[in-house]
């Protein structure tokens, strides 16, 4: 290929770039937002869907990127250790990831897990909340907490696997003080 013809298609790579970077696609979720709904299937191959837990209670939702690697073992045993803190504040915890239901399963036995674990495959729902990574069908490191009625009341997208159990306690307490 001729340097001319190098030169242009660096030029267009690098357009395309700026414009994937700069956000072009889904928009990021809000606080105040209806929470995008889904049906996904658990650890145990049962239907989960967001809806049912409409009037239950606050849910929480954490993204992570992969079962059994060490920042996420990281979050699900301190969401484990800490369950009862959480559904204490009338909450429930799930944690969802791009792992099919086998993997789940696995992970779920081994850590000894007492929250349910959500398969999203195809990366639908990790879109919908826009947590995907970008290239790769895998989820950010995201919490949502979400209102009874559906409704997204905080977003942390600088999680702390060690620390986002304690975090998200103590973000129930605030929210449902001023609820």
């Amino acid at each position: 290929m001729k340097r001319d013809h190098w030169l242009k298609l660096i030029a267009v790579l690098l357009f395309a770039g700026s414009l994937y970077g700069a956000g072009v696609g889904a928009e990021p979720l809000a606080v105040g937002q209806k929470a995008p709904g889904f049906q996904l299937k658990n650890q145990e191959g049962q239907e989960v869907a967001l809806v049912s837990r409409a009037g239950r209670g606050w849910t929480v939702l954490y993204f992570y990127p992969k079962a059994g690697t060490p920042g996420c073992t990281t979050q699900a045993c301190a969401f484990r250790d800490s369950i009862q803190l959480i559904r204490n504040q009338n909450a429930e915890v799930y944690g969802v990831s791009t792992d099919d239901v086998a993997a789940l399963a696995d992970f779920h036995k081994k850590h000894r897990l007492n929250f349910p674990l959500l398969s999203d495959p195809d990366a639908l729902v990790t879109e919908a909340y826009s947590v995907k990574i970008p290239v790769m069908k895998m989820a950010k490191r995201w919490t949502f907490i979400i209102d009874p009625e559906l409704v997204i009341r905080d977003i942390n997208d600088d999680v702390d696997p060690a620390l986002d159990a304690a975090v998200v306690a103590e973000r129930l307490k605030k929210l449902k003080g001023a609820g």
